[in-house]
């Protein structure tokens, strides 16, 4: 139970959902957009959040495709994470969503909620980053497309009023070599002590890690060091683990040196596995 009172609101449309924004926003209302809401639920319960307005953006058609083209997969920001791993579509971010959360939390999470919420980890950004994804946005100023990562900088940077409709996945991500793996501490499902997603492009590795630092992050330095074959697997995941752009998380789950031994440990078992021939 929610234990104050807010205005909610169900639009239709994209018009509807900006109008209500606005016309919230100005009675102070401090809305916020509703995508599978399971975040803004819990907050709200333990009186860390007070939005006097939530505008539930389920009933949006826009906000609902799941849709593949010649030229891109689309996926609607209300799109549950089950629906996503469910269309077998990009088996990557497939991948990703099947190792957040449990089974009932899939079919709640949604690919729009967990890449703007306030948890930390966002892990389905892990192959959009390294994909060239794009999004639509809508907001104040209309309808806009970008590059994910112009608007994903550890968290999404939205412009006040502006909310997630799409996220477009080009078509040769789709079907491009691939892995993921997440190590927790002790349970199959818990937040990640390192969750890396990596993704082939004309024979040349990249990756993108959460759970080891305070945002999700892709390198270009990391990967120079990665696909230097030049030198020795133990050298590279040595050298590249050393990189990290922030300091590693210290938390319940480890010490930050021991996630970043972690890491570096992942980082070899890819490079061996790739070498191998097993991805």
């Amino acid at each position: 139970m929610i234990p104050f009172d807010f205005i909610y609101c169900r639009p239709s449309t994209l018009k509807e959902a900006l109008d209500a924004y606005r016309q919230l926003q100005s009675e102070g209302k401090n809305p916020v957009y509703y995508a599978g809401g399971s975040e803004i639920i819990t907050l709200c319960r333990a009186g860390e959040i007070r939005p006097g307005g939530v505008i539930d953006l389920k009933n949006i058609p826009e906000c609902k495709a799941l849709a593949l083209d010649e030229r891109a997969l689309h996926i609607g920001s209300v799109c549950t994470l089950n629906q996503i791993k469910e269309s077998k579509l990009f088996n990557l971010l497939r991948l990703a969503c099947g190792r957040i959360a449990d089974h009932t939390n899939q079919c709640r999470i949604t690919l729009g909620g967990n890449l703007c919420g306030s948890i930390i980890y966002r892990e389905t950004s892990l192959p959009l980053l390294i994909s060239e994804a794009e999004l639509t946005l809508f907001g104040p100023e209309g309808e806009r497309r970008i590059a994910f990562d112009k608007v994903f900088k550890g968290r999404m940077e939205l412009q006040p009023g502006e909310l997630v409709l799409q996220i477009h996945i080009p078509s040769w991500a789709l079907k491009a070599r691939h892995y993921h793996v997440k190590k927790t501490q002790n349970e199959k499902i818990d937040y990640p002590l390192v969750s890396l997603a990596a993704l082939w492009k004309e024979n040349r590795l990249r990756i993108a890690v959460s759970g080891l630092c305070s945002h999700p992050f892709r390198s270009d330095q990391m990967e120079a060091v990665l696909n230097n074959r030049a030198l020795s697997r133990d050298v590279r995941s040595k050298e590249a683990a050393a990189m990290l752009p922030l300091s590693p998380l210290s938390d319940r789950a480890g010490s930050g040196e021991y996630c970043r031994f972690v890491f570096q440990n992942t980082l070899h078992t890819l490079l061996e596995e790739m070498e191998n021939g097993k991805i």
